[in-house]
């Protein structure tokens, strides 16, 4: 069976948040493909938007987007990254749309400040979570009921897992591939990368 991983994105998006993740399982699935050529993938992985025009991640990278989130394949794993992200905090249409798709994923994750997403979507009330360090100040102030942990690379509360930082969202991948396809792969997945994973 193949589990389907989308990545949002949006204008403004930090091209580590969504490209590491996106090079995480990608990685995993070319290398199970390898060890068994004629058994489906166990990952495809791709790219969601609110619409399919080009969007400009931080730096000025353009990037194409190959679903819009009103017509994409059902998901097993959602990835919101961060970056600019207070501009998506009013896009009532995208934080519905997360809210609604967490409830079929088996697991929705953020990178950096996408944990703001998904708190704006009442994802993280009651739970542990994080996001880059230099925002967890501000999630604490803007959403009393999440736990803001501090000095944690992830933070896997079951159904919902948040990361830290830019590269932190890779480590949160790796251990996403870990829990769904095993450590021998995660592992695998982190040399082939040639990533100093802080499992």
């Amino acid at each position: 069976m193949t589990l389907t991983v989308g990545i949002l994105l949006y204008n403004e998006v930090e091209v580590l948040d969504f490209a590491g993740p996106f090079e995480v399982f990608n990685t995993a699935r070319r290398l199970k493909t390898r060890q068994q050529p004629s058994m489906p993938p166990v990952l495809e992985v791709f790219t969601l938007a609110e619409t399919l025009a080009p969007l400009q991640a931080r730096g000025g990278l353009t990037v194409q987007p190959q679903y819009a989130i009103t017509d994409h394949p059902p998901l097993d794993v959602l990835i919101i990254p961060g970056g600019v992200h207070a501009p998506q905090l009013e896009r009532n249409t995208v934080i519905e749309w997360i809210r609604r798709v967490a409830q079929t994923t088996k697991l929705t994750a953020s990178v950096c400040t996408g944990a703001f997403l998904l708190a704006q979507a009442g994802l993280l009330d009651g739970m542990q979570a994080t996001t880059h360090w230099e925002d967890q100040d501000d999630m604490q102030r803007m959403y009393p009921a999440v736990s803001v942990l501090s000095e944690q690379r992830w933070v896997d509360s079951g159904t919902v897992i948040t990361s830290a930082g830019i590269s932190a969202g890779i480590d949160m991948s790796l251990h996403i591939v870990r829990r769904l396809e095993g450590a021998e792969l995660a592992q695998k997945t982190a040399r082939q990368m040639e990533f100093d994973w802080q499992a």
